[in-house]
């Protein structure tokens, strides 16, 4: 028996509303879970947080200094973006522009492919190759920032690659032909038209690889060395806020400081990551109103 088509309607409609709305539920909601744990803890820690370099939250006289995991942190998605996104760019410009749709084909397979590699399995690469790499190549410790930051960038091309190829795409034809017609060069027509054009959804990827990098984990945790310092070379260990709180977690007492301030680190992360996508969504809007 069929049901009238404005009931069914009216369910499908109902139904897209609540996922809608259900995914704004699920974000306040882990801000709460997160929140309860680690703002008072913020509050309360706030200035030594935020001035002390030393973290060592299980000794006799308890510290928990963030600038090292904030400078580690920074330290990381810089200099992976530094790598990443020329080659993601550069990549995205020839596959919109130059390449073959077959060389095209094989190449979004690859880049798919990448995609789909498990940050543990990067992790393993990092310590497996770019450890001794780095090792040959000068460096005391393999483990160390660089090789967090080409990991880091290792991930974050797929998802540069595709969104700046998206951007490209989105550019009218006209702009192209037009520049053509003008007696333009390929090169030309790219420089002086394309990229200024597609220059918010270029930016709107390089903020999402931004995001991307900053909330990594385990690959992090496996390559940077781990160390709370403040690098004072290209090859010096590091650590991350998100490898802090994977690594101690499991570690500290339920409901003690320890746990606390690894929920303040968490709200942090929670609070640079809302607005490294609110500077990103206020791009595409202005992209779309432009």
């Amino acid at each position: 028996m069929k049901f009238p088509a404005r009931p069914v309607e009216f369910l499908i409609e109902g139904l897209i509303r609540v996922c809608g709305l259900s995914a704004i539920v699920f974000i306040l909601a882990i801000f709460g879970f997160i929140g309860k744990e680690g703002l008072a803890f913020l509050g309360s820690h706030l200035v030594e947080m935020l001035t002390s370099t030393d973290w060592s939250p299980t000794a006799e006289t308890p510290v928990f200094g963030l600038v090292a995991l904030l400078v580690g942190t920074f330290w990381c998605v810089g200099l992976s973006l530094f790598f990443s996104v020329p080659v993601g760019l550069a990549a995205a410009i020839y596959l919109s522009e130059f390449s073959g749709e077959r060389t095209k084909e094989v190449l979004k397979i690859i880049v798919e492919l990448l995609a789909a590699i498990p940050s543990v399995v990067w992790g393993f690469i990092g310590v497996m190759i770019l450890n001794p790499l780095l090792q040959a190549g000068g460096a005391q410790v393999g483990l160390n920032g660089v090789n967090g930051a080409i990991v880091l960038a290792l991930m974050t091309l797929p998802l540069l690659v595709s969104l700046g190829e998206d951007a490209l795409r989105a550019v009218p034809e006209s702009y192209r032909q037009a520049a053509m017609a003008m007696g333009a060069t390929k090169w030309e027509m790219v420089r002086r038209v394309l990229l200024p054009a597609a220059s918010r959804g270029l930016l709107v990827a390089v903020l999402l690889g931004i995001g991307r990098c900053v909330g990594e984990t385990m690959a992090v945790l496996m390559v940077t060395g781990h160390a709370v310092r403040i690098p004072s070379t290209l090859f010096d260990p590091v650590r991350t806020l998100t490898a802090t709180i994977a690594a101690e977690l499991g570690e500290a007492v339920r409901g003690g400081e320890h746990y606390q301030a690894l929920f303040a680190l968490g709200v942090l992360l929670f609070v640079l990551t809302f607005v490294v996508n609110l500077i990103a969504d206020r791009a595409i809007r202005g992209r779309a109103t432009s």
